[in-house]
């Protein structure tokens, strides 16, 4: 007695693993954009913490720093699993340092907002440095996505 699977024609091939998504999730970018996102915020908050212990012993400019670098290890690690689904670690380390390269674009857009807002407002608060890095952020992590999908990552964008 045949299998199920074989009496099926060659063309068609039966994977349990393989999803079909509908909609707009049927776009890989679409979906590595979500994921993405949840990274994002885990990575965000975990730096916004970090920045805001490490200020009054550090200072801005180095909290900032440290915070990014920091979580750039995380935040590549992450994104190589979860957002793109690369799961083998033959070129763990080359991502790992490649993500270190995308991370200073990011140290200069934060780094360079709170020089403007130092600049504008010298007796800034943590707080408004918190809000200035924030929004600086974004810019910096529509950047990071670009460079890591087109870049780093580029043998698995359409996962």
């Amino acid at each position: 007695m045949e299998s199920q699977l074989e009496q099926q024609s060659p063309a068609v091939v039966v994977r349990p693993h393989a999803r079909r998504h509908r909609g707009i999730l049927r776009y890989p970018v679409v979906r590595q954009l979500i994921r993405f996102t949840g990274v994002g915020i885990v990575c965000t908050l975990t730096s916004l913490a970090l920045y805001a212990l490490s200020r009054p012993w550090l200072g801005a400019q180095p909290a900032n720093a440290a915070a990014l670098i920091l979580t750039s290890f995380m935040n590549t690690a992450l994104n190589r699993r979860l957002t793109f689904k690369i799961t083998e670690r033959r070129r763990m380390k080359r991502d790992h340092l490649n993500g270190l390269a995308v991370i200073l674009v990011a140290l200069l857009l934060t780094g360079g907002s709170l020089a403007i807002l130092h600049w504008l407002r010298p007796g800034a608060t943590v707080a408004e440095e918190l809000w200035t890095t924030t929004l600086s952020g974004f810019a910096a992590t529509a950047v990071r996505f670009t460079m890591l999908r087109h870049w780093i990552f580029r043998r698995a964008r359409h996962r």
